[in-house]
């Protein structure tokens, strides 16, 4: 198929808006699923310990909540991976070899894991012993956070290639090492940073709901008790939070210096750079340097050197740096990362050509450049092909993210983090103390706290992934590159039926919770109704049959 440039553009911007729909409706599901699954299995950790049978009802009305959410989440991720293949082949083709490994391994790992054991979770009361039914809650949660273990590996080296090699003859990427994949400290980071920011979602949700029951004067005892143990999960997770977040930010810094300038609206780098901690950013066609970046700023002196780098004076880049170039800072100009790009495309291409003409002497040539076990080759590779990506750019300023979007998403998050941290002080203080429900609006502001803890979440997930643009694998595929040679109406038309069908199953999510909220922990001694039995058959067949179509 070929298609003109406009057409092509087309294509690349509705394939990656149809990828952030599915990924940030996905998203709304997964951080929830994470923390709760943990969060009932330490609620039944105290039944089985104390055999009190209030703990086992309070278990079993958050199970339903994690159920519900845990079954649509499921199938939204489906979607997700259907996605890499039908709009995104040439990235695909790329780097399938090492991509899809984290992929088929949360597959038979994860999946399989948490269809085993969650029928258990949920049909097994009173039909096996309360400490295998322990475990299999216990396994479900830990099931779902292997699952994000192996997304996150696989998005971590995305954004820091290591483990691989590649290969000339295929032209894709192989990995050399799985551990290299799996332990990057970028995956490592980004892991603990993801995991924990869905640990004080769920957190946030349970004490929001909580207080919901306080202002209506229902299950007082419940709610003050799911407060306490989510408020020391939220209050650990939080702290844990900023800890893991201070360790991706050096990350960024080092691997992905283009996103840290975005995040800091820094356009000319120097040593000593503060961070701003609030301001007001100028129109694009305003803003050139630091001088005129912004309407006004609040910053900290050296905080930014100090955070990236662990050195007060050391030197952070800025856009304008990464694009011009920096002599004195060994930093390569864009326009020179391009050409370097466009010598590796090149030699690859006279390769392929070399293949059909069946040309030895050119095909050996080429191989030898590409041949990281021989100096040439690791010269070659380490001048040229480590900026393959950069050959198929037009312009040095296509580097360049949303600097807007980047910069104010980055604040929110970093803002919303440390009220987190207050507010799970403040309503731990509040509820040891026995008088959280007598302080009328601090229960309404933990209602509505359920959708910062949401707004929070997106926002750490725009800033990782626009703040990366234009590339799909840092510095070796930019998403020009890596899409489908499909029409760009295909993609649209399904980006509509996506964007009716996720908000159907989104309203439909909130509808089912909002109705088991209100109806509340139910009496252990009535007698279930079939209707209920049947709602909580239906969404364990969707879980399973999403799992076994996604495994």
């Amino acid at each position: 198929m070929i298609l003109s440039t406009t057409d092509w553009m087309q294509v690349v911007d509705w394939s990656r808006a149809q990828f952030a729909m599915t990924a940030i409706y996905h998203w709304l599901f997964v951080p929830l699923t994470l923390g709760l699954g943990i969060i009932c299995a330490i609620m039944e950790s105290i039944y089985y310990r104390t055999g009190n049978e209030f703990w086992k009802r309070t278990t079993k009305f958050w199970m339903r909540i994690f159920g519900i959410n845990f079954a649509i989440g499921v199938a939204t991720g489906i979607i997700l991976e259907f996605e890499f293949g039908t709009n995104w082949s040439n990235y695909s083709h790329f780097v399938g070899d090492i991509f899809g490994a984290p992929l088929a391994i949360e597959g038979i790992m994860a999946f399989f894991l948490e269809s085993t054991f969650i029928a258990v979770m949920f049909f097994g009361w009173n039909k096996v012993s309360k400490g295998f039914h322990l475990t299999a809650t216990w396994l479900t949660a830990i099931g779902a956070n292997l699952s994000a273990l192996w997304i996150l590996v696989a998005n971590a080296w995305m954004q820091y290639p290591v483990g691989m090699t590649f290969n000339i003859a295929t032209a894709r990427n192989e990995m050399t090492s799985f551990w290299d994949v799996l332990l990057s400290p970028v995956a490592l980071n980004k892991f603990f940073h993801t995991v924990t920011s869905g640990y004080v979602l769920a957190a946030v949700v349970v004490v929001g709901i909580s207080a919901w029951f306080l202002l209506r004067k229902r299950e007082g005892q419940m709610a003050k008790d799911s407060i306490k143990v989510a408020g020391i999960f939220g209050l650990v997770s939080s702290l844990a939070l900023l800890y893991s977040g201070d360790g991706s930010g050096e990350q960024v810094a080092k691997t992905q210096p283009m996103k840290l300038a975005a995040m800091e609206a820094l356009y000319d780098g120097s040593r000593g750079a503060g961070l701003t901690v609030i301001g007001i950013l100028k129109p694009e066609n305003e803003r050139t340097d630091n001088e005129n970046a912004y309407y006004f700023k609040i910053d900290i002196p050296k905080l930014l050197s100090i955070l990236s780098f662990k050195d007060s004076k050391a030197y952070v880049a800025g856009i304008n740096d990464l694009i011009d170039g920096n002599e004195a800072e060994g930093i390569l100009s864009t326009q020179e990362k391009i050409e370097r790009g466009r010598v590796a495309i090149e030699q690859l291409a006279i390769y392929h050509k070399a293949l059909k003409e069946k040309d030895s002497a050119e095909i050996a040539r080429v191989t030898a450049l590409f041949n990281p076990d021989t100096p040439q080759g690791k010269a070659f590779l380490a001048e040229n092909f480590k900026y393959f990506g950069y050959g198929y750019l037009n312009a040095p300023t296509d580097t360049i993210p949303n600097v807007p979007l980047v910069f104010y998403t980055f604040r929110i998050m970093v803002a919303l983090g440390c009220y987190f941290i207050l507010l799970f002080a403040v309503v731990l203080a509040l509820v040891y103390r026995d008088t959280i429900d007598k302080r009328r609006w601090l229960l309404l502001a933990l209602v509505w706290s359920i959708p910062l803890a949401y707004i929070a979440s997106v926002s750490g997930w725009i800033v990782a992934e626009v703040g990366r643009q234009p590339w799909t694998i840092q510095d070796l595929l930019p998403t020009v590159a890596s899409v489908s040679r499909i029409n760009a109406s295909s993609v649209m038309v399904t980006f509509f039926i996506f964007v009716a069908l996720f908000t159907t199953l989104l309203i439909a999510e909130l509808m089912i919770v909002t109705k088991q909220i209100k109806i509340g922990p139910k009496d252990e001694t009535a007698r279930p109704t079939n209707r209920i039995n049947k709602t909580a058959r239906l969404w364990i067949h969707i879980f399973c049959y999403s799992t076994i179509g996604g495994s």
